[in-house]
């Protein structure tokens, strides 16, 4: 993997979780960075998700460390601010960098209270192992239900000089992104003004994390976080801006992929697509309300060609369209046309449905030029196994 200059990473057991595996990670710049992120639109967020959010705002949109743990949210508790001001502290004495450069985040259970000094008495220990080929120790620490690491990286020639974008992610379950999924943080050593980065995140966002589900529950801690610290001596804009977003796109899709690929309990990646609404967000309104039919995902899984209810999810998007006027598709078989079944063979499709990627497509005559391509995955039993017994 071709890491961005300037950065350094650590990782460590601090206790947080049951089970003795890396829960603590550590990103530092070398150097002043700018920052910009996007958080969850969930009405209840997490402690350090606030916090962060006044750190970029104090210090302006630079950032020095981010700060992350797994095993506990931090969230609805009686002393969450205290605790992630308290270790954003500690790193940032160990660091020696103002406390508001520092950007915490956390993932795991929600309503338990974390204990500041498990955090605190690894810090000096992390910020003493920060080297710059730690990068994925980093990515499996932010790990939960996950069952394998998600990392995305990308190169783009601009001037004569080399680019470097490096992300890491995690997500399996309630995934349902509303600004932002799960936990990223993506960095590279491009310069660019915090403006046009954060033109460039939503971009991204909107194309990849913002459509993908896997359960249709969006977390109290949901944040992606991009960091540039200008270490490439290439600044971006005009031309190379565009070039630096088209590689962004793809770390970010990379990143989206992976996650609703390893959703919890699934066994299939379902891509759909849909075309001919009226405009872009009806398609992606009709895309979601299809992904998020758990009717239509346990179709899938037991690989049952029940187009019906791809028709009843789409109808049920709040979009206005003619039922009589769509196709659909599975797998490239058409199993829908005029909004009446269509002449297929059930026994060749459940077979083309057994597959580990399945695609629907779902087209609507007319003269609307909408469209949209949306992530999600099939629903199986294993899927309650793991969320019945989380807390226990």
């Amino acid at each position: 993997m071709n890491l961005p200059a300037g950065y350094r990473y650590a990782a460590t057991y601090a206790g947080i979780r049951k089970d003795a595996r890396d829960d603590l990670g550590l990103i530092v710049s070398d150097v002043p960075a700018a920052a910009v992120a996007v958080f969850t639109r969930n009405r209840v967020q997490a402690a350090p998700l606030r916090v962060a959010r006044a750190h970029l705002e104090k210090s302006r949109g630079v950032v020095r460390a981010v700060l992350v743990n797994a095993g506990n949210a931090n969230c609805a508790t009686r002393t969450g601010v205290i605790v992630a001001e308290v270790c954003c502290d500690a790193a940032a004495a160990q660091l020696d960098v103002p406390a508001d450069q520092v950007f915490p985040s956390s993932t795991g259970v929600i309503g338990v209270e974390l204990d500041a000094s498990l955090i605190t008495d690894k810090v000096p220990g992390l910020v003493g192992a920060l080297s710059a080929d730690r990068f994925e120790d980093v990515a499996r620490a932010i790990l939960t239900t996950d069952t394998r690491m998600k990392t995305a990286n990308a190169t783009v020639e601009i001037g004569g000089k080399v680019v470097s974008i490096a992300g890491m992610t995690k997500g399996s379950g309630m995934i349902h992104p509303n600004m932002a999924t799960t936990l990223g943080f993506i960095v590279t050593d491009a310069e660019a003004t915090r403006a046009d980065l954060q033109a460039m995140l939503n971009e991204a966002v909107s194309r990849s994390y913002n459509r993908i589900s896997v359960d249709g529950d969006t977390s109290t801690n949901d944040t992606l976080l991009l960091m540039a610290n200008g270490a490439s001596g290439v600044q971006l804009d005009g031309d190379s801006r565009a070039c630096f977003q088209q590689a962004l796109n793809s770390v970010a899709g990379s990143l989206a992929e992976q996650i609703v690929r390893d959703g919890e309990g699934a066994r299939k990646l379902i891509r759909i697509e849909i075309a001919g609404a009226a405009d872009e967000e009806s398609a992606v309104r009709i895309a979601r309300s299809i992904a998020n039919s758990l009717l239509f995902k346990t179709a899938i899984a037991g690989s049952d060609p029940n187009w019906g209810r791809i028709l009843s999810a789409a109808g049920n998007s709040g979009v206005e369209f003619d039922p009589s006027r769509v196709t659909i598709w599975l797998q490239d078989t058409a199993v829908c046309r005029d909004g009446l079944a269509a002449d297929f063979s059930e026994e060749e499709l459940k077979c083309k449905l057994d597959e580990p990627e399945c695609t629907v497509r779902f087209v609507i005559d007319g003269p609307g030029r909408g469209d949209a391509r949306f992530l999600t995955c099939d629903l199986t039993e294993k899927y309650i196994e793991i969320n019945a017994s989380y807390r226990t």
